[in-house]
């Protein structure tokens, strides 16, 4: 199975998304295989939904997206396919917006998350320095680290390149 790279962390907004998800569902199937889980046709379905664009989606979108195509489940069960599909790696906790976004870079090790204010999707980069300067600060104070999120807003380059400006400000996606 080959990943789809691109150049710049957030392809064109234009972009064929179809080889995106062919990957994101191979690395899905697999994912599952290898901790000896299955991907059920909930999982599956839930993972379509989210990894469908470049943007977090909500637990609640994902049901209400589900619904029109006719499946009509509970919200547990949505959440209980969403925590199997963080458990796996292949979708990531959106922190600041409480929504999910999904892993299209099958990656190891931490990544930040870039959030576009104008078009809303979001892209994983490696930052090893801003990690490193994490863990050097919680090693100074003694602190042992759990987990360390780090979300950073502003505008993609093809917002940028258009013009556009943040649609929402900073408290409106829960941030101060």
């Amino acid at each position: 199975m080959t990943q789809t790279l691109h150049p710049l962390p957030f392809p064109a907004p234009e972009h064929d998304h179809g080889p995106c998800l062919e990957d994101a569902l191979g690395r899905a199937q697999k994912a599952f295989e290898a901790k000896g889980l299955k991907l059920t046709p909930l999982r599956q379905a839930v993972f379509q939904e989210i990894a469908g664009s470049h943007r977090a989606v909500g637990a609640y979108e994902v049901l209400e997206r589900l619904a029109a195509r006719g499946d009509r489940l509970a919200p547990i069960s949505v959440y209980r396919a969403i925590d199997a599909l963080v458990e796996v790696g292949l979708v990531h906790r959106f922190e600041s917006r409480n929504a999910f976004f999904a892993c299209h870079a099958g990656h190891e090790g931490r990544q930040m998350v870039l959030a576009c204010e104008a078009c809303g999707r979001v892209a994983e980069v490696g930052s090893p320095d801003v990690f490193a300067g994490i863990d050097k600060a919680a090693h100074e104070a003694s602190f042992s680290p759990r987990s360390a999120v780090v979300e950073v807003w502003g505008l993609c380059a093809s917002c940028k390149l258009a013009g556009k400006t943040a649609i929402a400000t900073p408290a409106a996606h829960g941030r101060s």
